[in-house]
């Protein structure tokens, strides 16, 4: 009896999926391998969006138009305005809003977080409890620090600042429009407009550095 149960809902889900791809097909969202594609039932879509193959859309999701949603990405809580491309291999928490133009690209998670106008996390990076600003470049590796153990705090990006790759931002932090930050940075202080801030070890060199042997 449980079997049939399982076996019944399990035909229901499928069912389900096959009704809410086919009303998407219908209202032109063009979906690539729509059977490896699952929806919710508040899935809203704009106008020439397409969604790659095994995309996974949870609750509350809203995508502009002319959007791209590439392969294995996970969405949830989630608005999307015009002009968005967004992963392959992107996971999209509640709270997230990517205004027009903006990027999130491989391996990039977000939650809680803003990425206005033109501005781009392409990979490798995670983005909590953050507002980044428009025409600002978020580099590899690059992570909000958002979490003491106790609260979170917020992270503030303003419009065309540049953070470079493998850089850890300890919220709460205030980063002035037109400021860069150094790769490979621990960023623990507000940064003042049109600013480089660094913070990394000197290089050491030695020379005629003979390198052991393997016995």
């Amino acid at each position: 009896m449980k079997r049939n149960n399982k076996l019944d809902k399990a035909n229901a889900y499928r069912l389900s999926q096959e009704i809410l791809r086919n009303k998407a097909l219908a209202k032109g969202v063009n979906l690539i391998a729509p059977e490896t594609i699952f929806l919710s039932s508040d899935t809203l879509f704009g106008k020439n969006v397409t969604v790659e193959p095994y995309v996974v859309f949870g609750p509350k999701v809203k995508i502009g138009d002319n959007s791209y949603i590439k392969s294995f990405s996970h969405v949830e809580g989630t608005k999307i305005e015009k002009n968005v491309v967004v992963g392959p291999y992107a996971r999209l928490r509640p709270g997230t809003v990517l205004k027009d133009n903006s990027k999130i690209g491989n391996f990039v998670e977000t939650k809680k977080s803003t990425i206005s106008q033109n501005s781009k996390v392409n990979h490798l990076s995670y983005i909590g409890d953050a507002s980044i600003g428009k025409n600002s470049n978020i580099g590899a590796g690059t992570i909000t620090c958002n979490y003491d153990g106790v609260k979170k705090s917020k992270t503030k990006i303003s419009d065309n600042v540049f953070i470079g790759s493998n850089s850890s931002l300890v919220a709460p932090i205030k980063i002035d429009r037109d400021s860069v930050v150094g790769a490979g940075s621990v960023i623990t202080k507000n940064i003042k407009r049109r600013s480089l801030a660094l913070t990394r070890s000197s290089q050491i060199e030695i020379k005629n550095y003979k390198r052991k042997k393997k016995k």
